[in-house]
This record gives structure tokens, sequence and C-alpha cells, in this order.
């Protein structure tokens, strides 16, 4: 095939997720779409370019979806990245408020009416 018949997009030689990732990791089930992660540690020369832009990425928090969006990576291999540095301790997951910790609406109008009447 000639370079007129490939067109305007040249992929190379796209590198196989899973050397990305170091293999499968079954521990990596621990994190959801809307998961905070924050950065412990600076990115290291020696690390994974994956695992560098994460720390870079996270000074301030970001759910592992967008943490996925902006690698342009899959939310499954996201997650073993983010399982191994969790790991390491270079990163922390921020569990997301479940729905039943929230105040029930009545309660919040209750509070701002009172608010209003100061």
């Amino acid at each position: 095939m000639t370079s007129e018949n490939q067109g305007p997009w040249n992929e190379g030689t796209p590198v196989p997720l899973y050397v990305i990732t170091g293999g499968p990791d079954p521990a990596s089930g621990t994190f959801n779409l809307v998961t905070l992660i924050a950065t412990r540690a600076e990115p290291d020369p020696a690390m994974q370019p994956e695992h560098a832009a994460i720390l870079t990425l996270c000074t301030y928090p970001l759910s592992v979806a967008e943490v996925s969006a902006y690698l342009s990576l899959p939310f499954s291999i996201v997650t073993v990245l983010l399982t191994q540095l969790v790991e390491e301790e270079r990163v922390e997951a921020i569990a997301p408020v479940p729905v039943a910790a929230y105040p029930e609406r009545g309660l919040l109008e209750a509070v701002i009416h009172g608010l209003r009447k100061l």
C-alpha cells in the first residue's frame, strides 16, 4: 500500500495497552468514574510517562473519568495505572460521597428559609 492510499492519518506502530500497564491487574477494580485522584508526590524522571502524566495532571483533584479523558486512555487501563500509583503512595484516591450522605432537600430548604429570616 502506498502512502497515497493511507490517507492523512498515520498511526505508526501503536503500543499495545498491556505494555503500558505491565499486564493485567486484578486489584484495579476499586475505582469508579467519579473517584477523585490527588497527587501526593512529584513525578520522578525515571518513571513511566503515563505515571508522570497522572502525577502532573492531578495536582488538583480530578476524577478517574477526567484522567482517562486527558490521557486518551481507556478507563480500565487508567485504573491499573492508578492502582500502581496508590500502592506506591504517589497518589491518593478519594471515594465519592454516597448519595445517602447528602442531607434531604427539605432540610436544606428549612435551613435556607431560617437563614433568610435572620
